[in-house]
């Protein structure tokens, strides 16, 4: 009994000298585990940068379209309104009105008087405004998909370093031939330690995928919305002009 007990008191001392910060977790472990970990550290650190970077760009754009349509629907004439955002939009809204103010100045410099030819005008208009506007979110969408691609790997890379973490462990009981707790415990602590990383770096990822992605949805549906209002009043003023 008194052996037990002076047993059970080592084997808390052995596993109590091993140190299980993460550091020292990082250190112990094997080389390709250090790789798979210092990989999703990477990506996690790479994920919150997009997630800050979208978070504040997407409410800067709401923004300035909120000012952009203050602006356009105070009754001021499109033309000065053209003439003073100039040839640098600063946001999608105002490039999307610049796009088709361009392609109505050039088309007035032409001159137009015939029906087919106010229907192909209104038609290079709306195909201008379709252009931009996707051009536009592509633009804003850069690396969102970072997002989907680190929630979906993340876990299963980790899950492949706890993997490699366990059979090193399994090894070490084959070559020391001992089963004990201060044998396994550091190993396994390891490789537990990839997938805890895996996770942290995915849930993030996809929370914030899902948030961005719709949030980015409704302000291009936004732009669509506008892009339908403002071709009706150029096809209005067309009409009128004829």
């Amino acid at each position: 009994m008194e052996q037990s007990a002076i047993d059970a008191a080592n084997l808390a001392g052995s596993v109590a000298a091993h140190d299980f910060s993460m550091w020292s977790l990082f250190i112990r472990a094997d080389w390709i585990v250090k790789t798979v970990i210092v990989i999703l550290l990477l990506a996690s650190i790479w994920c919150w940068a997009i997630i800050i970077e979208k978070t504040m760009n997407v409410r800067r754009l709401n923004s300035r379209a909120s000012e952009f349509e203050s602006h356009f629907w105070s009754g001021t004439s499109l033309e000065d309104l053209f003439d003073r955002i100039g040839e640098q939009p600063r946001d999608p809204m105002s490039a999307v009105f610049v796009a088709a103010m361009r392609e109505w100045r050039r088309a007035q410099s032409k001159g137009r008087t015939r029906d087919q030819s106010v229907a192909s005008l209104a038609e290079r208009i709306e195909r201008v405004m379709q252009i931009t506007v996707a051009r536009e979110m592509d633009r804003v969408e850069r690396y969102v998909t970072f997002l989907a691609s680190t929630g979906a790997t993340a876990p299963f890379i980790g899950l492949f370093g706890t993997v490699w973490g366990i059979m090193n462990s399994f090894q070490s009981i084959a070559l020391t031939k001992n089963t004990s707790l201060a044998v396994v415990a550091p190993g396994i602590a390891e490789a537990l330690f990839a997938t805890a990383l895996g996770l942290l770096a995915a849930i993030p990822a996809v929370l914030a995928y899902n948030k961005v992605s719709r949030d980015l949805d409704r302000y291009a549906g936004r732009l669509d919305t506008f892009a339908g209002e403002f071709l009706a009043i150029l096809s209005r003023q067309m009409e009128e002009a004829r």
